[in-house]
C-alpha cells in the first residue's frame, strides 16, 4: 500500500473515465432516444473537495453524451475529452495542456480501451468489475464499484496521501 500513496503523493491530474466509473456502465435510453446516466452524488463531492485540493480534473470518454457535458459543469471540471477514440492520444493532450509529465497524473478506468492510459499514468486505478486483464495493469483496484462511490474511494485515497483530506472535512466539523 506503500506504493500506491507515493504513487497518489505525486497527483498533480485525476483523469475519470465516464460508463462503468462516474457510472454504474448501465445504459438507460427512453422510448424517444434520449440517453440517460446515474451519477453518484457522493463521488462528485469527492470530485470537488480533490479540485479544492488543488488537482486538477479530467474527463476522458469515449461516447459522447449531453449528460456527462452538464455533469462536467456542475462539477467545475474544464478538461473534457468526449468522443475520444483513441484515448492515449487524449490522455497526450491533457498532460501537454496541463504541463506535466504522466508520472503526475492518475487515470481511473473500467475496460479493455482504457488500458493504454493504465499502462503510462503514475497512478492507474480500476473498479473490481473491470475485467481482469485491466484489473491486472491497476495499481490499486477499488473496494466500491464504478458509480457506487468508486470515485470518492480514490479522491480520498489521494487527498490522504497528500495531506489535504483534513483541510477538506474541516468546514463540515465547524
Amino acid at each position: 500500500m506503500q506504493d500506491i500513496y507515493d504513487r497518489a503523493r505525486r497527483v498533480r491530474l485525476a483523469v475519470f473515465d465516464v460508463d462503468g466509473v462516474l457510472t454504474d456502465g448501465a445504459l438507460y435510453y427512453t422510448d424517444a432516444g434520449t440517453e440517460l446516466k446515474a451519477f453518484n452524488v457522493r463521488d462528485g463531492h469527492g470530485m470537488k473537495m480533490l479540485r479544492a485540493s488543488r488537482v486538477q480534473l479530467a474527463i476522458i470518454t469515449s461516447r459522447t453524451s449531453r449528460a456527462v457535458a452538464l455533469r462536467v459543469q456542475d462539477l467545475g471540471i474544464e478538461l473534457l475529452h468526449q468522443g475520444a477514440g483513441d484515448k492515449h492520444a487524449a490522455f497526450r493532450d491533457l498532460l501537454a495542456r496541463c504541463r506535466l509529465d504522466a508520472a503526475s497524473a492518475s487515470y481511473m478506468g473500467d475496460d479493455v480501451v482504457d488500458l493504454p492510459v493504465l499502462r503510462r499514468c503514475g497512478l492507474a486505478v480500476s473498479v473490481p468489475d473491470a475485467p481482469a486483464a485491466v484489473r491486472r495493469d491497476a495499481h490499486y483496484v477499488t473496494r466500491a464499484r464504478g458509480g457506487h462511490g468508486a470515485v470518492r474511494e480514490l479522491c480520498e485515497l489521494i487527498m490522504h496521501a497528500q495531506g489535504t483530506f483534513e483541510a477538506q472535512l474541516a468546514p463540515y466539523l465547524q
